[in-house]
């Protein structure tokens, strides 16, 4: 399998290490893809994207062999005003638009994911305990579901898992990583996954999910 993670974090935000440094430490822990997506809200959102593209053009450049996707992860915005917010990340040149979801160790605004999903963001991250009726409207809008590696955000990944089983809701893995020591590995990957209860079925539908939404975002194929 190769390692495509869409959900993590530099030192534009609360990572610890430059883009520069985090790419090629994922690099070498042998990612095949990677996505940057620093926290924004209103105050930040084009800095972050701005600045982080500069580094993943560099990729491209270079011989790293890694793809770096740039994007955002906007984090604790009003409920209200994520729809707003989205369009204009869209509008800004942002294709990889992940919600910082519902997740039960932080005080999210509830309706966070029901807003996400109504802007039909690229990933809902960690939503948490999400409903049925939010996991619906996910699979019918394209919205991506969360399974996270993270601690804390990664205690209702089994209701996630189960939740998307019924709806019919895409599922994608992330490490949610803010240094490398979080940067997962194919046998982790699989540890995780296994963990919410997935037989290999559903393990491979979510390896295959990874990668076409690599496709979309890039153009690339895996």
């Amino acid at each position: 399998m190769k390692l495509i993670d869409f959900h993590t974090h530099t030192f534009f935000s609360d990572g610890e290490l430059s883009p520069a440094e985090h790419i090629r430490r994922a690099a070498v822990a042998g990612y095949y893809a990677i996505g940057l997506t620093d926290h924004a809200d209103y105050s930040n959102y084009e800095y972050i994207f701005d600045s982080v593209k500069k580094m993943t053009d560099m990729v491209e450049k270079s011989s790293w062999n890694i793809i770096a996707i740039p994007g955002v992860e906007l984090t604790h915005v009003p409920a209200a005003l994520i729809g707003d917010l989205t369009k204009k990340a869209r509008d800004f040149g942002i294709k990889l638009i992940i919600v910082h979801g519902e997740t039960i160790t932080e005080p999210v605004e509830p309706g966070t994911n029901l807003a996400a999903i109504e802007a039909g963001v690229t990933i809902l991250a960690h939503p948490g305990l999400i409903t049925e009726a939010d996991a619906l409207l996910a699979a019918k809008n394209g919205v991506y579901l969360e399974i996270t590696s993270k601690k804390g955000h990664g205690l209702t990944n089994g209701h996630v898992y189960k939740t998307a089983k019924k709806t019919g809701a895409g599922l994608v893995l992330d490490s949610d990583s803010h240094s490398d020591s979080d940067f997962l590995s194919p046998e982790y990957a699989r540890a995780v996954l296994a963990g919410c209860g997935m037989d290999e079925n559903d393990i491979q539908a979510v390896f295959n999910n990874n990668c076409e939404l690599l496709r979309k975002l890039t153009g690339f194929d895996s």
